[in-house]
């Protein structure tokens, strides 16, 4: 595969989109990089960080910065996760394991996508790492729960629940580009991926041919019967349905529209995460994924209550780009501007970043009145 190129190295994160854009095929690339219908969400889920400000505290001693986390109790260089996302294969020849190494480079935590086109074993085999499993559940529940318990088997540490997607979402670009769904080698003797459609999306097919429209609050009890693993359930964007994870007894919240690919015109997951985070509590740690781009933007997100942060499409145009080299690049900017950040705002460890230190819209708009 062919490597990007422009004038210098890239400075910061958004730089690898184009790189990932140039090397990959067009299919390929939208099917990264596009959302559901109009696409709003997509663009929001950026643009929301942009109206949040940052209110700085001057002459802190700031001379040693430490950005440790603890997730779930396992200890992590920074409050990053690599978000579950599908078919790195189809980013770079070494897909999966290559993400994973990257990750494990950077000591941070990778979530592997059910739908991920390296075996389980594979990438667990390929680093030792703290990684977490990230499942559907299928009309045909032998499926899940055979793949929950293979992470298991592997050394993955938790379960993410994937709870947005009884259906997919409409994704234009993919219909136009009659997007073919990829191998998927985790399910090979278990259930065919080759779904003919003449309707556009082959994606679109094998989802509504395997997805269970009936998921509801109850499984919840049931995936925590196959396992012993922790869960989390990914999705939540009300403090009703946050306040309704609790009582079913999730180790974790992750506030996420599915990287804008599901529901359009859902709220960035930025303007909702204090939302769910006060319906929680403090019960259980709460993540946000979706629209991370700038250590900026992970300061802002830890200040509204976020425990992490979870990055999908950034890494995946590292990856694109520069294989696992690629990927070590992306999570190492954001960790090297994090740690800016928290310097010129004068925090010297993730706790010391508190709700003082933002402003929202929303705050800036009460003043007005």
């Amino acid at each position: 595969m062919k490597e990007g190129k422009m004038a210098g190295e890239p400075v910061h994160v958004n730089e690898f989109q184009e790189l990932a854009r140039q090397v990959l095929p067009k299919m390929y690339y939208d099917f990264f990089a596009g959302g559901a219908e109009d696409q709003y969400t997509l663009k929001e889920n950026i643009e929301a960080f942009c109206r949040i400000t940052i209110r700085p505290r001057i002459l802190v001693d700031v001379s040693r910065i430490d950005m440790l986390t603890i997730i779930l109790g396992h200890k992590t260089s920074a409050p990053i996760i690599v978000a579950p996302t599908s078919s790195h294969q189809l980013a770079h020849p070494e897909g999966e394991v290559a993400t994973a190494r990257g990750a494990a480079a950077c000591n941070v935590i990778m979530a592997l996508s059910f739908t991920s086109t390296c075996t389980v074993e594979e990438v667990a085999s390929s680093c030792n790492a703290v990684r977490f499993f990230q499942t559907y559940v299928y009309k045909r529940r032998d499926i899940t729960e055979l793949m929950v318990r293979r992470a298991e088997n592997n050394g993955f540490r938790a379960i993410i629940l994937t709870a947005d997607t009884p259906r997919l979402g409409r994704r234009e670009a993919d219909i136009k580009n009659k997007m073919i769904s990829p191998r998927l080698r985790n399910f090979e003797g278990l259930i065919s991926t080759e779904v003919v459609s003449d309707k556009g999306s082959n994606l679109e097919a094998y989802a509504a041919e395997t997805l269970d429209p009936s998921l509801s609050w109850k499984d919840i009890a049931w995936l925590k019967s196959i396992t012993k693993l922790p869960i989390l359930i990914k999705g939540v964007l009300t403090g009703e349905d946050a306040t309704k994870a609790i009582e079913a007894g999730v180790a974790g919240i992750i506030v996420s529209n599915h990287g804008a690919r599901q529901l359009d015109y859902t709220p960035a997951t930025i303007s909702v995460l204090e939302e769910v985070v006060h319906a929680v509590q403090g019960k259980v740690p709460v993540l946000l994924d979706g629209g991370i781009r700038r250590g900026t933007d992970i300061f802002k997100a830890l200040a509204l209550g976020a425990k992490a942060i979870m990055i999908g499409r950034p890494v995946i145009y590292g990856l694109a780009a520069k294989g696992e080299s690629g990927v070590k690049q992306v999570i190492e900017m954001l960790k090297n501007e994090l740690e800016l950040t928290m310097s010129l705002a004068g925090c010297c460890t993730v706790d010391d970043i508190t709700r003082s230190h933002v402003i929202t819209e929303k705050e800036r708009f009460l003043c007005r009145m």
